[in-house]
């Protein structure tokens, strides 16, 4: 059975009400299984041989209130697998809890911090994981999808997965902020199988925000006559 050598990130941004999850991987489609989250919930990120219920059932419990500690204590204590699990936790309160199991194969590990938590496997070197934290904690003043982007990128030129790149994967939620009011997805973004999945989730974000983004009461422009007629003729 195959191993994701992954290295990732669960966060919040408690004064814009979002969580996240950025995840990179030596392994097809892996935002297929280790990003969940849920607005005023929390995020969880499974990884290594991943129990892929630990991404419900640790949102069911941060429903029920638990906190990122309990979660991670509540969900491997229950699994016979856990040696061979990864996970990362963060709770509404933007509480944070990683756990790597003792089979997890080097270099694996993880660091939590104010609002995050970041953990890999199978990567160059503990500065992959170092990377993603002091990243984010760097970039307080930036949207969370941005800063979740800068952690990977950084992960990466730290060293990264042993075995290479091929999938990665950004997921960004809050409360009725995706698409016209109707979800709470408002980055949902996904590269499957590629070369250079960072870069190129990099470019899709972008396309992303140009099409659904804010933009920012310091970029807009007065409409004077001449670029309403420009507006007119597009």
């Amino acid at each position: 059975m195959a191993r994701p050598s992954t290295y990732s990130i669960v966060a919040c941004d408690l004064e814009a009400g979002e969580w996240g999850v950025a995840v990179q991987s030596k392994f097809l489609a892996v935002g297929a299984g280790v990003p969940a989250a849920e607005p005023h919930v929390g995020a969880v990120a499974t990884q290594a041989l991943a129990n892929m219920g630990y991404g419900p059932e640790g949102l069911a419990l941060l429903r029920e209130g638990l906190s990122a500690e309990e979660v991670v204590a509540h969900l491997t204590e229950a699994d016979e697998g856990r040696a061979d699990r990864q996970l990362g936790v963060v709770d509404a309160q933007g509480r944070a809890a990683t756990y790597t199991g003792s089979s997890c194969l080097e270099w694996a590990g993880g660091t939590t911090g104010d609002g995050y938590a970041a953990q890999g496997n199978i990567l160059v070197s503990e500065e992959a994981v170092t990377a993603l934290g002091r990243t984010f904690e760097s970039s307080a003043a930036r949207p969370l999808a941005e800063r979740l982007l800068d952690s990977l990128e950084a992960a990466q030129a730290a060293g990264g997965d042993r075995r290479g790149q091929q999938s990665a994967a950004l997921l960004v939620v809050r409360k009725d902020g995706g698409y016209m009011g109707t979800s709470d997805a408002v980055v949902d973004l996904r590269v499957d199988d590629h070369p250079a999945p960072i870069e190129e989730l990099r470019r899709i974000y972008a396309m992303h925000d140009l099409l659904f983004g804010v933009t920012s009461e310091e970029e807009w422009l007065d409409v004077d006559e001449q670029l309403a007629l420009e507006l007119r003729k597009l």
